[in-house]
């Protein structure tokens, strides 16, 4: 008889699922709080304004972000030439360097001096060119008359030396007597210390033709 009645206590003994509230707390969702929910879905939407377009989330409806993305950088400007060509011209954009008071040209501005002699070659329209030294205010009239000449020449004997006829060249200084800058400054003074290379006779039919 007790056996009996412990195996029927044991039938009637509630399981886990007959508890109070279990099975309330079985048909819970698992996974995040909707306060937790709410915040993702926020900082998501954000992180796509930035870049404009359309966002859906799963069991939501889609939504377009107002934006547009950066644009790409700029390409960077083209690298100036060292050594150009005009009509009437060779021109250099930087300045040929020599010893202080002195006509000898400084070995940092060999390399300019070589294109000068590549650019002359390439262009077989020119047929001639005047070399003409410039100086600044600083010093004596006639010692910077004396002294861009003598820089003139050096230049020519260096375009010589390096293959250029010397019978298409002349060479002159003139002092400071044609400034392209004031002479009250010294950013003036320096622009006036200068070499040009001016062509005076040239193929015409060639260079109308757009030699490069």
């Amino acid at each position: 008889m007790n056996e009996l009645f412990d195996n029927r206590s044991a039938r009637r003994r509630p399981g886990p699922r007959s508890w109070p509230g279990a099975h309330r707390a079985s048909r819970r969702p698992i996974g995040l709080s909707p306060r937790l929910a709410l915040a993702l879905l926020v900082g998501v939407s954000l992180g796509a304004t930035a870049c404009g377009g359309v966002t859906a989330f799963e069991g939501g409806r889609a939504f377009t972000i107002v934006g547009q993305p950066p644009a790409p950088p700029p390409p960077p400007p083209p690298e100036k030439k060292r050594v150009e060509v005009t009509e009437k011209q060779i021109v250099i954009n930087e300045k040929i360097l020599f010893e202080h008071d002195k006509a000898v040209i400084r070995a940092e501005s060999h390399s300019l001096l070589n294109e000068v002699v590549d650019t002359i070659k390439k262009h077989t329209h020119i047929k001639k060119i005047a070399i003409e030294g410039h100086a600044s205010s600083d010093g004596s009239d006639d010692h910077n008359l004396r002294l861009s000449d003598r820089r003139a020449k050096a230049v020519m004997e260096y375009l010589v030396q390096h293959g250029i006829a010397q019978g298409m060249l002349t060479a002159k200084g003139y002092g400071e007597t044609k400034p392209i800058a004031d002479n009250e400054s010294e950013e003036g003074r320096e622009k006036n210390r200068r070499v040009e290379f001016n062509i005076v006779e040239q193929d015409a039919a060639k260079a109308a033709g757009g030699e490069q």
